[in-house]
């Protein structure tokens, strides 16, 4: 096997390769670009005309999707794997992932989108690293340009796997790549209705790919993911990397279960309460009158949304940043 195949080993030992370019036995060229991230170009013959970045460890303790990331890179570099789309893989927090713990300093995932420029200490430096990398990548035109953010979350959920859509405005979203998401085995997809500041929605807004976040079970420590199931994700994105993929049928979508934005809950202040379990799961769903939240000023978030589910509770966010979001069930009629 060659030798960056091993990126993920590299990446915790914080070492770098002794040679930075290596060629397999079929043409696929792979380069280590910098720590946590390599570059791989099929032979020109063999291009799809697919440009796919796949990244994970945004947080450095969601150690399934960088175990899945392993797999695959090792698959290409003993030629077990053929790969006919360019390919950027990237480990997004190496010294949180060293560490077994979320972040650092700050929550990377939080610093896209031009926010890194507004703070300071490693996670900003290295979100402003991953633009440049994304960017670098996603230069070519006429490409077809694809980004999957591969997460878990910190809590169980009642919808294991889902995804969240960015948004920018101009753009609709996918009905072809809602499609694939399916085929991924991903249950549900948030459709979001604002910017962010995500890695995903840095590269959907500014790079112009189709991008998602995919939350793919609970975090858990390396070498003991046996309970994430990510077979159908990881079968699929095989299919992508050696241009394999089938073709879609119409019925693509069912079984999908689609939700839209209906409010963002945010932390003003240390007063905030957050009126939920601390062990509640991803997708409850919440009673109308029920009081969500209380903050400084008398500010209070009081359920008024039919079918309204929770999402991505947390109360110990930095004062600014979201603490939940809202969700409804929507349908597929905005679909491009």
């Amino acid at each position: 096997m060659l030798a960056l195949g091993k990126l993920l080993e590299l990446t915790l030992a914080g070492r770098e390769p002794a040679a930075k370019v290596q060629v397999t036995v079929e043409g696929a060229r792979l380069r280590w670009l910098a720590e946590g991230a390599l570059e791989i170009t099929p032979a020109a013959e063999l291009d799809s005309g697919l440009d796919l970045l796949l990244s994970a460890g945004i947080h450095g303790n969601e150690t399934a999707p960088i175990e899945l990331l392993d797999r695959l890179l090792q698959g290409i570099a003993r030629g077990d794997l053929k790969p006919r789309a360019r390919l950027l893989f990237l480990l997004g927090n190496p010294e949180a992932m060293r560490r077994g713990e979320r972040y650092i300093d700050q929550d990377i995932n939080r610093l896209f989108n031009g926010r890194h420029e507004q703070s300071s200490g490693f996670e900003a430096l290295r979100a402003c690293e991953l633009e440049h990398l994304a960017s670098g990548f996603f230069n070519k035109p006429g490409r077809q340009r694809l980004h999957y953010d591969l997460h878990t979350a910190i809590r169980a959920s009642k919808i294991e796997q889902f995804a969240l859509y960015p948004w920018h405005e101009g753009r609709r979203h996918s009905r072809h790549e809602l499609a694939r998401l399916r085929a991924a085995g991903i249950e549900a997809v948030l459709l979001q209705s604002k910017g962010s500041i995500t890695f995903s929605a840095y590269t959907y807004a500014q790079l112009e790919a189709e991008a998602f976040t995919l939350e793919l079970g609970k975090a858990r420590a390396f070498g003991q993911n046996q309970e994430v199931n990510l077979g159908p994700l990881e079968q699929h994105l095989q299919l992508l990397i050696e241009g394999r993929e089938p073709l879609l049928e119409a019925s693509a979508l069912d079984g999908l279960q689609l939700f839209a934005v209906a409010r963002e809950v945010i932390k003003h202040s240390d007063a905030f309460v957050l009126h939920l379990p601390a062990d509640v799961e991803n997708f409850s769903e919440l009673p109308l009158g029920y009081l969500l939240a209380e903050d400084i000023a008398e500010t209070r978030w009081v359920i008024e949304e039919p079918g309204a589910r929770i999402i991505f509770p947390n109360p110990k966010v930095k004062n600014g940043l979201r603490a939940a979001i809202l969700v409804v069930p929507t349908d597929a009629t905005q679909l491009g």
